[in-house]
């Protein structure tokens, strides 16, 4: 598995043709406490865009698929205890995860968010 980070601090982690993603624990340490997550459905075709809202005391945030694919699953227990994506944004803290469109090395973006891996 490589973990994969945009300039807009989603990750990605690749597995085969799969990709689970989330937000980093930098853009946790920039915003407030996250407390309303809104994840796209299993079964959306996602182009790479916006593809989830995290909202917090502050502000609402964009989270950014980075790649296109299909939503395979919905993280629930985010929407049920959102203090998952503060305390463990990289790991229990994920959003959704995406059946890939395109294999990841024809996938890259080329539109400002470059997908690097974590060096």
């Amino acid at each position: 598995m490589t973990l994969y980070f945009t300039r807009e601090h989603e990750w990605m982690r690749l597995e085969g043709n799969s990709a689970t993603v989330g937000t980093s624990t930098t853009r946790r340490r920039r915003s407030a406490t996250s407390c309303l997550p809104k994840c796209p459905r299993p079964g959306a075709s996602l182009p790479r865009q916006e593809a989830a809202v995290v909202e917090s005391v502050k502000a609402a945030s964009d989270v950014y698929a980075p790649v296109g694919g299909t939503v395979t699953e919905a993280n629930q227990a985010i929407v049920d205890d959102p203090s998952l994506i503060n305390h463990d944004p990289e790991r229990e803290g994920w959003f959704f995860r995406l059946e890939l469109k395109d294999p990841f090395p024809r996938a890259r973006r080329t539109d400002g968010r470059a997908v690097v891996p974590r060096g």
